[in-house]
């Protein structure tokens, strides 16, 4: 007779291999491989990135981001804001980056949302705007309004860090500007932070009593001690601590990168 899992093989084997998610994925990779074959030294982030993205979106985080904690689906969030945008634009190629800018159109959307001010408004706003109670439960009610958040989020973050590692100087803000933007950045997201941190539970309801499909809630609550009160602590704590040492990152590598090569700060100031 066959057993049957216990929760934790239950949550490990949870693995949703959404096909729009494995096609998007495998389209990324061929692009790049495409576009950047003659100069693959660079392929490492990216490959990294997509990996990453596949990870949070299809892995047992994903399971327990939409039907069970909201701090794990905090994390599959930092991940999509913080960590995939970074990689990817890591691994673009100048060459790359020179030879899409040779369009009219694509200088011209380049430099309206590649200001600081526009490019700093939009990826703060999805962050705000999405973890509002209003959208953020209607995401988890609806899986198309979820898509779409996961996009909004993919998106305006690539624009929020094109500024600060846009493989072309010319198009990166100089030193000392990227720094207050990602100060400011780190103070938006650790007041976003703090309010879900210290709020009462029940700011997403679908949390409290979750209908546990895989039959792994006993556990969450009892042996992980992850009742509503402290999943929701938590889900803010990691956006506080962790998410804001990824700015303090940042403020130290664009530091490192400019006393490494003071020309780039010529070339982002040109």
């Amino acid at each position: 007779m066959n057993r049957l899992p216990t929760p934790l093989e239950a949550l490990l084997w949870a693995w949703d291999f959404d096909a729009t998610v494995v096609i998007g994925s495998i389209l990324l990779l061929a692009g790049y491989f495409v576009t950047h074959r003659d100069n693959l030294s660079r392929s490492p982030w990216f490959v990294a990135g997509v990996a990453l993205m596949f990870v949070a979106l299809e892995s047992p985080l994903d399971a327990l981001s939409d039907s069970y904690l909201f701090s794990a689906h905090m994390l599959q969030h930092l991940i999509l804001l913080l960590a995939v945008p970074i990689l990817l634009l890591l691994g673009l190629s100048r060459r790359f980056v020179d030879w899409i800018l040779r369009s009219p159109f694509n200088r011209a959307t380049e430099r309206a949302l590649g200001n600081p001010i526009v490019a700093w408004t939009l990826g703060m706003s999805a962050l705000w705007v999405w973890h509002l109670p209003v959208l953020y439960n209607a995401a988890l009610a609806d899986e198309n309004i979820h898509i779409v958040e996961h996009l909004c989020f993919l998106v305006s973050a690539t624009i929020f860090w094109w500024p600060i590692f846009t493989p072309e100087p010319r198009c990166r803000m100089a030193t000392m500007p990227a720094v207050v933007y990602l100060a400011l950045g780190a103070a938006a997201s650790s007041l976003l932070a703090i309010w879900l941190t210290f709020e009462k539970p029940g700011l997403y309801p679908a949390y409290l009593s979750p209908t546990d499909p895989l039959g792994i809630l006993p556990m969450l609550r009892e042996q992980w001690g992850l009742t509503p009160a402290v999943d929701q602590e938590v889900g803010g704590l990691i956006m506080w601590i962790p998410g804001g040492m990824v700015y303090l990152a940042a403020i130290v590598g664009v530091l490192a990168r400019w006393y490494a090569d003071p020309e780039s700060e010529a070339a982002a100031t040109a």
